[in-house]
């Protein structure tokens, strides 16, 4: 981990295209501003650990429910699934 001493105003810059500045600094906490570019994702620790926790419970579905919803005719559809979910 790198750790740094910034003033306000003061920037860091990360691989030519991300610009981290430092707007305020009140007693326990820093107000920063990020800018990068739109394909970069920028998440507060709290969002992207949420953000993981709903990907997480996504993707435990549980394969033999499926099987309750498929109507008869269109089974196909749902094997095709039930094989990628096997392959993941």
């Amino acid at each position: 981990m790198l750790i740094l001493t910034r003033k306000i105003n003061q920037k860091l810059i990360i691989n030519d295209n991300i610009e981290i500045v430092i707007l305020e600094s009140y007693k326990n906490s820093v107000k920063i501003g990020v800018s990068a570019p739109n394909n970069v994702q920028i998440y507060r620790e709290e969002i992207y650990n949420e953000i993981k926790k709903s990907n997480k419970q996504a993707t435990g579905i549980n394969m033999d429910s499926l099987d309750k919803l498929k109507p008869a005719q269109k089974q196909g559809s749902f094997d095709v699934m039930k094989k990628i979910h096997k392959n993941d």
